[in-house]
């Protein structure tokens, strides 16, 4: 005895029409789940990096101090205008030569007319108050640049109180190898790294 249903079509069961369209469906539903999870992903990654504001990158902690915001294009031969002015604090200001050796927290002879030059600004407005960062470039450990950033930051507070400054107006405090201002893949932007920065907290 034959199978009827191998001769009649009409006896063999016919797939709904929707199922050929099964893959698609499915696929367009993963695609869909994908990207709501990347775009919960990066309203995930905004709530933990914030953009950092100028009162946020000035406010003293007491673990590693957050470094204040790039915005050291700012000359120290600026500070004297600033400070005359009504502009609101804090506002920092690069030293324009004060740069150190490799390895080095020694304040260079051709550096110190430019410290002379900015302790007569702060000694002319005795209510304004300074914050230091010292900088290292990235080479050696994290460890050892925030160290020899510190000391960086302390020697020219020194050479600043030698100068007449009241020591406590001034905070020294160390940047590490972090907010680095030039390469740290030349020798002239290893050279820029090597620096210190002035934060204007008071006026």
């Amino acid at each position: 005895m034959t199978d009827n249903r191998d001769r009649d079509p009409r006896l063999t069961p016919v797939a709904p029409a929707w199922r050929k369209y099964l893959p698609w469906i499915i696929g367009a539903v993963v695609l869909l789940l994908l990207l709501l999870m990347l775009t919960r992903c990066g309203d995930d990654r905004a709530a933990l990096d914030p953009v950092a504001t100028d009162d946020a990158a000035v406010a003293p902690t007491t673990e590693t101090p957050v470094m204040p915001a790039t915005n050291a294009s700012v000359g120290v031969s600026g500070l004297d205008a600033y400070l005359a002015g009504s502009d609101a604090a804090p506002r920092t200001f690069a030293f324009e030569r004060v740069n150190f050796d490799t390895g080095s927290s020694t304040i260079r002879p051709q550096d110190r007319p430019e410290i002379a030059a900015v302790a007569a600004v702060l000694s002319r407005y005795p209510n304004a108050k300074i914050r230091l960062y010292g900088y290292a470039d990235a080479r050696g450990s994290d460890a050892a640049n925030r160290t020899l950033a510190q000391a960086r930051a302390d020697i020219v507070r020194s050479a600043l109180t030698a100068a007449g400054v009241d020591a406590r107006r001034i905070e020294a405090l160390s940047g590490g190898e972090t907010n680095p201002v030039g390469s740290n893949a030349t020798a002239g932007g290893l050279a820029e790294n090597r620096r210190t920065e002035l934060v204007v907290v008071q006026r």
